[in-house]
């Protein structure tokens, strides 16, 4: 008796909590490309099963590389090598620190990566804000940073980062660089930021995908269709 009640009562709280769950299913219906980012948070991933999840295909990838001047992920070669394998576009991701020092932070990043043809443009992750530090000096900053990287690669990098951030130190600024931008509130990224370098929205952070345990961050490519292979690395 006690057995079933248990299995009842657990039947009913995983309905309870898929009833209330918010939905993303319209985001998934509208956009065609989505993705998602991860990290050595993420633990022991499945690749193979990530590119046979079912309720959307995972088109893409981000990858953290490094994170300020000397850190680089744990987890970043495994998962480099097995995205790739799996068939899954992939790019790698810097966790910017705006009180470092950008040109080795840059160095860290380009130490540890190297894109081939096919591999997603580099992303610049600026989400730390320092409420101490002169909005203009930190711009200054995130500019060398993206000059090395791209004079690097040969590719203008994705700028990544949310609403706040992104109205403080983004917005009418680096215009030729991709943005990504996550936002998971709204249901709708173009009714709240309007720019014409709007290419990714990270949409969820509580994303469920065959093949990672726990949540995982989702994205969907908001541009053209056709753009998608403009943030490709090419020959």
């Amino acid at each position: 008796m006690f057995l079933n009640f248990s299995v009842v009562f657990t039947l009913l709280l995983h309905n309870f909590f898929v009833s209330f769950a918010p939905s993303n299913n319209h985001i998934i219906k509208r956009y065609n490309i989505h993705g998602i980012d991860v990290s050595h948070h993420q633990r022991n991933v499945d690749w193979q099963k990530i590119a046979e999840h079912d309720d959307f295909k995972v088109s893409f990838c981000f990858l953290k590389a490094t994170e300020g001047s000397t850190f680089q992920d744990t987890k970043f070669k495994t998962y480099w090598n097995e995205c790739k394998e799996a068939g899954i576009a992939r790019g790698a991701y810097h966790f910017y620190h705006p009180t470092r020092n950008a040109s080795d932070q840059a160095k860290n990043f380009i130490k540890s990566v190297k894109l081939t043809r096919g591999d997603l443009a580099p992303v610049l992750d600026f989400e730390k804000d320092s409420p101490s530090a002169n909005v203009a000096t930190v711009r200054k900053s995130l500019t060398k940073w993206l000059q090395i990287v791209e004079k690097y690669y040969g590719v203008k990098p994705i700028i990544y980062t949310n609403t706040f951030i992104y109205k403080k130190y983004i917005k009418g600024h680096f215009k030729g660089n991709p943005l990504w931008l996550a936002d998971y509130k709204s249901g709708n990224i173009h009714s709240l930021v309007k720019n014409p370098n709007l290419k990714i929205w990270q949409y969820t952070e509580k994303g469920r995908v065959a093949g990672i345990p726990g949540h995982v961050d989702i994205n969907a490519f908001v541009g053209a269709e056709e753009d998608f292979e403009s943030l490709k690395i090419g020959d």
